[in-house]
């Protein structure tokens, strides 16, 4: 067993899910939940995901040897504030925020220093639904966790973060806060601008009506995450602004040298340009584990 008492600061999908995969592994004992929506807490509740639910994170830390904060990056100050000082001497505490150095400068913040027990992490994985009623006991399961240690980080502590995800099924990996961020710039935060972008742009056309229901297979694809949740994704960009500015400075250019491409009659050059993408993303795959 990993923990006696585990705690939820954040009943969402991704913190709905490490608790129902935890809880399948018999991995963890008693598991409370906090969430600032007294309905999602009831529904935690109801769906067997925790056991108890707390009306404050402070009380819901209390006790616990395993805290997994799980709220959206902008809100990190806030939970981690709620929490300082309610925790026991020994309690390990990671998140699930999907920037490494937004994170660690809001633990900095908060706690003075970064503190040996945190140790900061991403689980690669979710849907486009969200809420603790979609959460699944599988999420993790053959996806990728990153963990950022940092130069004060326990090794205790790394280890029973690094053990928390691969009793859900995933593969653990290591990288820095920085290189985390540019990378999910460029292979998440970006494609969602993307999506989102590009749903806008059609539904203001003056026949979107007829242009939607007319959707095939490919548009379904391109846009499945353009019902992510805004407000996480919001949060999400503005948490990681200067990486994924700098991705948007050259997709915008990228899309005007093809727009002058099909301007200017350069057929063979727009194909060049779909080839060389396409062997790109061929070459890629085959590096996906």
């Amino acid at each position: 067993m990993l923990a006696k008492h585990l705690a939820v600061v954040g009943l969402g999908l991704i913190g709905g899910s490490v608790a129902r995969a935890l809880r399948a592994a018999g991995m963890v004992g008693h598991i409370s939940g906090y969430d600032p929506d007294s309905q999602r807490r009831e529904e935690a509740l109801s769906l067997g995901v925790i056991d108890s639910a707390a009306e404050t994170p402070a009380a819901a830390v209390k006790n616990a040897d395993l805290v997994i904060v799980a709220v959206p990056v902008l809100h990190t100050v806030e939970a981690l504030t709620a929490i300082r000082g309610a925790m026991a001497a020994g309690t390990v505490v990671t998140d699930v925020g999907s920037t490494k150095q937004s994170v660690v400068a809001d633990v900095e913040s908060v706690f003075g220093e970064l503190p040996p027990w945190f140790v900061p992490g991403h689980p690669i994985a979710g849907t486009e639904k969200s809420g603790v009623a979609n959460s699944l006991v599988d999420l993790f399961r053959k996806h990728r966790v990153i963990l950022t240690p940092h130069a004060r980080q326990d090794a205790k502590a790394l280890a029973l973060v690094r053990a928390l995800w691969e009793a859900c099924g995933a593969r653990v990996v290591e990288m820095a806060p920085a290189q985390h961020d540019a990378i999910f710039a460029a292979t998440s935060h970006l494609p969602h601008i993307l999506a989102y972008s590009f749903v806008d742009v059609i539904g203001k056309l003056d026949d979107s009506a007829s242009i939607f229901p007319n959707a095939g297979g490919g548009f379904r694809d391109f846009t499945r995450i353009a019902s992510s949740s805004p407000q996480m994704w919001h949060d999400i960009v503005r948490a990681n602004a200067p990486a994924v500015g700098e991705l948007l400075t050259r997709q915008i250019a990228d899309l005007q040298s093809l727009q002058a491409m099909i301007a200017g009659g350069r057929w063979d050059e727009l194909k060049a340009a779909f080839e060389r993408a396409r062997a790109a993303r061929e070459h890629y795959l085959t590096q996906i584990e």
